[in-house]
């Protein structure tokens, strides 16, 4: 199936990559569902009730101490998915990295056509005053940073007519309940309507309505590279169950 993937990757002008949780889990960032996710550990709540907009506001001290714990990986690093990935965009191939991650790796790996369906860890804002607690020039991190060294809850220090705001700094992600970015979302569909190869990698494609926008592909190959199983695997013409790493590092372009 490797000399299926990349004799598809060669005859292919206009590829998309739709990925998640599985292309970063090579870099040391848990996913959600597989046996060893978030979702089969055992918290006093369940993980999905907990990365929700109600819980965000009704229970915020617990909601941050989860996001702290389990949510940030200030030290991940790309692996060979992110690094390859940027190597395609470079070689004209790519045109677009379409993730439901949250880390920024696609970036810090130097693909520039990120579409970040859930949000990013990396941006934060003031949810009272507006202020942005995000990466800057000098730290990629600086936003994450703010977050983990806050006691608790973390508090805005914006100050405001000579006072401290105080609001909740809250980050720049998709929970449960709330709604995706209207232009992320038409983007997207921009660039799947468009390719003539997709590349799903990395996902279980169980999470809506990020999932559903695979169905505007209406080019020549769709490939799928998971380790489990998924419910699209009947319609691609290349399956590949292994770690999308080690599957992408053996693609030349």
């Amino acid at each position: 199936m490797i000399e299926a993937l990349q004799n598809a990757v060669n005859e292919s002008n206009y590829i998309v990559f739709f990925g998640g949780a599985g292309v970063s889990t090579e870099s040391g960032i848990p996913d959600f569902r597989s046996q060893d996710g978030l979702y089969n550990q055992k918290y006093k709540y369940p993980p999905e009730e907990i990365v929700s907009h109600t819980f965000l506001v009704h229970r915020t001290e617990e909601f941050y101490e989860f996001y702290k714990d389990k949510m940030l990986a200030p030290d991940a690093k790309p692996n060979a998915a992110h690094l390859k990935l940027a190597e395609m965009e470079k070689a004209g191939k790519l045109k677009a990295v379409i993730t439901q991650n949250i880390d920024g790796l696609h970036q810090a790996a130097g693909s520039k056509e990120v579409l970040e369906l859930h949000g990013s860890v990396l941006r934060n804002y003031c949810t009272k005053c507006g202020k942005s607690f995000s990466s800057t020039d000098d730290d990629v991190n600086a936003g994450i940073k703010y977050i983990l060294a806050s006691d608790g809850v973390p508090k805005c220090d914006n100050e405001v007519d000579g006072k401290v705001c105080g609001g909740v700094v809250r980050p720049d992600v998709v929970l449960y309940e709330e709604g995706l970015d209207s232009n992320v979302i038409s983007r997207t569909i921009m660039h799947i309507s468009k390719a003539d190869m997709l590349i799903i990698g990395g996902t279980s494609l169980v999470v809506y309505p990020a999932a559903s926008f695979i169905n505007y592909f209406n080019g020549k190959h769709l490939a799928v590279i998971n380790m489990a199983s998924t419910g699209r695997d009947n319609q691609a013409d290349i399956v590949i169950h292994d770690k999308i790493g080690k599957v992408l590092s053996q693609i030349k372009v």
